[in-house]
C-alpha cells in the first residue's frame, strides 16, 4: 500500500503534524511537557504518510459518537 493509500483507508483518522506555534499552544492549554502526550512510533504507516518526525507533535481528528470529533495528540518518538 502506497503511503498516500494509508491515509485514505476509511479506518484511518486524518493526522495531521502541529507548526511550532500550535504544539507550543496545545501544551500550555493541557498544562503538560512534551514528554507526557502519549506516544507514537516514527514506523506508524500514518506517520510515514504525512513526513512526521521525530519530536513532532501529530494531532489525529477522529470521528465520535457523542462529541462529533475527536482531538487526540501524539509524540511521535524512535
Amino acid at each position: 500500500m502506497t503511503k498516500a493509500k494509508v491515509l485514505e483507508h476509511a479506518l484511518v483518522p486524518k493526522h495531521e503534524i502541529l507548526n511550532e506555534e500550535e504544539a507550543e499552544e496545545i501544551l500550555k492549554r493541557y498544562e503538560i511537557e512534551m514528554g507526557q502526550l502519549p506516544k507514537i512510533k516514527e514506523k506508524d504507516p500514518a506517520v510515514i504518510a504525512i513526513g512526521a518526525k521525530v519530536n513532532d507533535i501529530i494531532k489525529i481528528t477522529r470521528a465520535s459518537p457523542t462529541a462529533g470529533m475527536a482531538f487526540v495528540y501524539r509524540l511521535v518518538i524512535e
